[in-house]
């Protein structure tokens, strides 16, 4: 049975939907993801609630350059007996089952979710659905190397023929946007497959191909189909979808019995032989996904760093099978055919891959998992796109061009490069692809970069102006910046003191002058930070301050990086301190506020059209990637005791139960509400909320500090 779970597949998660309203099933939804950046999503219940839920969303351009393929299903399971007019429509009600569910406008038809008891997360995504004696799983899988989906529907319990009927609907449209009636859709028979594209030059190509099912023509428009989400979040929100006809077959009695359904985008002209992917290698495809899940979780046999967790962790496994979803392949051009690189894609359904949340991620994406090859392409691929002594912030969807907009990606860089040279000891590696690099972003910034980027004669890094945007807390809407932190910020410098620091130790026993120099910088801006940030009055760090030497006092979680890094220009009185006061004013159970709640600024909701959404990003919203640097933070002021741990468990606990239970199963939000009861916002899965939980579990179960530079010294 093709949707039995195997011995070594991992459940992810098992949530029964007999007992809840369909309001609260709409709340969480499935994921699965391929290596080029492409996914399938929807609900737990199968409904579209966003632009970006589909069950195939391939990449043109990987991992970017996405393309909303097919949209969904309409399936039903009619009795045999009864006459199909008008192509499905005037079917006697009582004798037709759907699986489907579409919300149209304040109607939810058909309404499939009623025959819905299950759904199960593992390889795969596994719907079960029970018609009186009939019982049906509709499992979804996705391959790992094209932008391809098989559906597969099996059948048990069948006690008289039924049809089965399948109608696919066609997005074919950038994911970004949403399609209207005027798309020029059409379709043609290929082979034994339906190739179906827009009547363009140049249009991308939907292959369909159903083996055991007859094809009828019926095309058809189906209209305002409603995206809850998006009107929630003030956007365009209905649809209109395209559909060429429907597959059939009959159902027979007395035997179990699977219909398989595949679709694949390609590129314009590339062409796609469906016809090879027969029924036998659909378990070709299952041994594969199954065989990549065993090879993610490698973590749990072989716990990074001389500590060990306990054997079959199944909270790790579940972690290391969320990391998985975001490590994809950056296709760029090569002399002779496509370069595949590693890169870590930033969230989904809509971001790409970012510098700043690239290099934040690794160390709990891949160096906590233990997949050192991978973190080695990425660290050396950003290495080889630097560029005036920056690391790449971002890459154009479409051109591929590098964008350099941020401060602090290039010294998140700088950290991660150490991290991954302390894990693995590849200093081969380091020294000749990514010392270089290290060396060149400290002398640019040092004597100046982009963005007005260089020290000040304070040895502290400023950068930006009012027009700029160049720390993580970057929203802007229409002109307005509404966290504004050019000058002096924080975080920033406290990643420069560690970068300093990381160098000079490098040094130590390699080069005395080298060691020297560095070491004499990090002196410097220790000095000039804690003079320049500390407020004794508050007891913790200032934010930010303007290059006109007014200064940013607003209580904010950047400060926590002053203490989480390796090495900290802090004394421990002061850590201690910074810890204390943001747990006081900023935590929450899911992570650490952007803004605490006395601040006239506060925004304690996310929600409304993207100005009020843009307004509230930094200014209250919790960010759950946050819990990382705080869980080490009151280890390490604790001195990693085990009431410390004990506690910092309970600080994850939530965390931990939103990824199999709330949300995108199997993954961590992007954001939350700041006010309780903290909906989960924004990204459904993003990938340094997963990495930094992992870190914080990690840290929390082994006696040292997996992932990272151990507990430093300053040289």
């Amino acid at each position: 049975m093709l949707t039995s779970q195997k011995a070594e597949d991992i459940t992810i998660a098992s949530i029964s939907t007999a007992d809840e309203s369909v309001e609260n099933l709409l709340t969480r939804e499935w994921l699965l993801t391929n290596e080029r950046g492409g996914y399938a999503s929807s609900t737990i219940i199968g409904c579209n609630t966003r632009e970006y839920h589909g069950l195939l969303i391939g990449s043109l351009s990987p991992p970017a350059n996405r393309i909303m393929a097919l949209a969904k299903c309409l399936e039903m399971v009619i009795f045999k007996g009864e006459n199909i007019v008008d192509g499905l429509q005037n079917v006697n009600q009582q004798k037709v089952f759907s699986l489907s569910t579409f919300e149209f406008n304040e109607k939810f038809a058909p309404q499939g979710f009623v025959h819905l008891v299950r759904v199960r997360r593992d390889i795969g995504l596994h719907f079960y659905y029970e018609f009186g004696k009939i019982k049906l799983t509709k499992s979804v899988y996705l391959l790992r190397d094209t932008d391809t989906v098989a559906l597969v529907y099996d059948f048990t319990g069948v006690q008289e023929p039924v049809e089965f009927v399948l109608r696919p609907f066609i997005g074919l449209r950038d994911f970004h946007t949403l399609q209207r009636l005027d798309a020029p859709l059409c379709s043609k028979w290929v082979g034994h497959s339906m190739l179906i594209r827009h009547d363009v030059p140049g249009s991308c190509e939907l292959f369909l191909r159903c083996p055991s099912m007859n094809f009828e023509k019926d095309e058809q428009w189906w209209f305002n189909f409603v995206y809850r989400k998006e009107k929630q979040r003030g956007q365009d929100f209905t649809e209109d979808l395209w559909t060429p006809g429907f597959f059939k077959c009959q159902i027979p009695s007395s035997k179990p019995t699977k219909i398989i359904f595949w679709a694949n985008l390609s590129p314009p002209e590339s062409g796609c032989d469906l016809e090879k992917l027969t029924k036998t290698d659909v378990e070709a495809v299952l041994e594969d996904l199954s065989r990549h899940q065993s090879v993610a979780t490698t973590a749990c046999r072989e716990p990074p760093g001389p500590a060990t967790v306990k054997n079959g962790d199944t909270k790790l496994r579940t972690l290391c099978l969320a990391a998985d979803q975001f490590i994809t392949k950056r296709q760029t051009n090569g002399d002779d055919e496509p370069i595949k690189r590693t890169t870590i894609v930033a969230g989904f359904p809509w971001f790409a891959d970012w510098g700043r949340d690239t290099f934040i991620s690794l160390p709990g994406l891949l160096l906590s998992t233990r997949r050192f090859d991978e973190a080695k392409s990425v660290l050396t691929t950003f290495a080889a796109a630097a560029d005036e002594g920056m690391i790449p912030n971002r890459f154009d969807d479409r051109t591929g061009t590098a964008y350099f907009n941020s401060v602090d990606a290039s010294l998140w860089f700088i950290n991660a490069a150490f991290q991954y040279l302390n894990v693995t000891g590849d200093s081969e590696t380091f020294t000749q692809q990514l010392l270089p690099t290290i060396r060149w972003i400290t002398d640019s910034y040092h004597n100046g970069t982009r963005f007005g980027i260089c020290a000040d004669t304070d040895g502290l890094i400023t950068a930006g102006n009012a027009e700029t945007q160049l720390t993580w807390m970057d929203a802007k809407y229409d002109g307005v910046a509404f966290t504004p932190r050019y000058g002096k910020a924080v975080e920033v410098n406290a990643l420069w003191y560690n970068a300093l620091c990381l160098i000079a130790q490098f040094y130590a026993d390699r080069d005395i002058k080298n060691m020297k120099h560095y070491k004499s910088m990090a002196e410097q801006v220790k000095m000039s930070f804690c003079k320049l940030f500390w407020n004794e009055e508050t007891g913790c760090l200032n934010d930010c301050i303007s290059p006109d030497g007014s200064v940013d006092s607003t209580l904010r979680p950047n400060q926590i990086f002053a203490v989480s890094l390796p090495f900290s220009p802090l004394s421990p009185r002061q850590q201690k301190s910074v810890v204390d006061v943001v747990q006081k004013e900023l935590l929450t159970p899911y992570g650490l506020r952007t803004l605490n709640v006395q601040n006239s600024h506060y925004k304690g909701t996310y929600t409304g059209p993207q100005k009020q959404r843009d307004e509230a990003y930094h200014q209250g919203t919790v960010w759950p990637y946050l819990i990382g640097p705080f869980v080490e933070s009151f280890l390490k002021v604790n001195d990693f005791s085990r009431k410390s741990k004990r506690k910092a468990a309970e600080f994850i606990r939530p965390l931990m139960q939103h990824l199999t239970q709330q949300g995108c199963i199997g993954s961590i939000s992007e954001i939350f509400d700041g006010d309780a009861p903290h909906n989960p916002r924004g990204c459904i899965a993003q990938a340094w909320s997963v990495a930094e939980l992992i870190r914080a579990y990690l840290l929390i179960q082994n006696n040292t500090q997996a992932g990272r530079v151990g507990l430093a010294t300053p040289p």
